[in-house]
């Protein structure tokens, strides 16, 4: 039985992480110009974030990569809050 439950709380912190990238005009292995955390309350659930990348990187045309992720820490807050606080990161890579 403990081996079981084990093996369960170890899943659900694994399969925790993710992360979106949206590559627009080719990819890049520079810093991001901007990173921001963006707060979501009880899952996200009927809530949005939106980043203008086009307006950070000063043109549409400079825009490189967008990119959302969630963290094991930010997992691990959603976990430990039950899913009333679950942040994410988001990234904005220009040239």
């Amino acid at each position: 039985m403990n081996k079981i439950l084990l093996a369960l709380t170890a899943a659900a912190f694994i399969s925790g992480c993710s992360t979106q990238t949206f590559n627009i005009n080719g990819t890049t292995q520079a810093p991001p110009q901007t990173e921001d955390s963006q707060v979501f309350f009880i899952n996200g659930i009927g809530q949005e974030k939106s980043t203008n990348a086009a307006e950070i990187c000063g043109g549409a045309d400079k825009v490189i990569k967008v990119e959302t992720q969630e963290t094991f820490v930010n997992g691990f807050l959603g976990f430990i809050t039950l899913g009333i606080y679950t942040p994410r990161d988001a990234r904005v890579y220009c040239r």
